[in-house]
């Protein structure tokens, strides 16, 4: 097995079933502070970044009295409290990374979330040490869709993007992935209705994926 070859996950919807979470925490926060939260305007803020998700929800219903920083460490804040209190990691996907160690291919985490999201679900998954490479859009210019995160963690990672895999849950993730010359592998975990057509390869359950056939789509 070729060693110098790398698979990116994403987290939230790939690590953690954390989607409901982020709706709970934006309706909670943001309804406190006077903002009609709308199921149709929420589902636009799903692939933001949380400091773009607090702007837009400020641009609607301006508030007064807190920052959107402190607003956004709110919504981080709640957002931390469920992970930690839920029983949310994916099914299978400890065992696809091991096998994927095991294997000698380089690991990586690439997301939206902040760092404290992060610090989170790796308390949860128990075993800091799984990633070779971890990136948050915090610190990048622009989140996903723009391709920054995945260009930061290859160069992390030592590995030319053309050999990358990103496995996604996003549209939005696996645009970020395909700017960057990566291929991309939706996981999907059983649901139908999201958009998938951009992906080369698709996983439906980590415990029900081969290591050798999901890797063999390098190249």
């Amino acid at each position: 097995m070729i060693s110098q070859k790398a698979v990116i996950f994403d987290m939230d919807g790939v690590l953690v079933d954390s989607e409901a979470f982020w709706k709970k925490a934006e309706k909670e926060v943001f309804t406190s502070l006077g903002v009609k939260v709308t199921d149709e305007d929420a589902a636009r803020t799903e692939s933001m970044t949380t400091a773009a998700v607090t702007k837009f929800w400020f641009d609607k219903y301006p508030w007064k009295g807190s920052n959107l920083d402190d607003v956004e460490q709110m919504v981080v804040n709640r957002v931390v409290q469920l992970i930690e209190s839920e029983d949310c990691l994916i099914d299978g996907v400890k065992p696809f990374i091991a096998r994927l160690k095991a294997e000698n291919y380089k690991v990586g985490l690439a997301t939206n979330s902040p760092n404290t999201i992060i610090l989170a679900v790796l308390r949860k998954l128990g075993e800091p040490y799984l990633f070779d490479a971890i990136s948050s859009s915090e610190f990048e210019v622009a989140g996903k869709p723009d391709p920054a995160i995945y260009l930061t963690t290859a160069s992390k990672l030592d590995v030319e993007t053309k050999d990358c895999i990103a496995i996604e849950d996003s549209y939005a993730g696996m645009q970020a992935a395909k700017k960057a010359g990566m291929t991309v592998v939706a996981f999907t975990n059983g649901c139908v209705g999201k958009r998938f057509d951009i992906a080369d390869y698709e996983i439906n359950r980590f415990e029900e994926c081969d290591v050798s056939v999901c890797c063999s789509k390098i190249g």
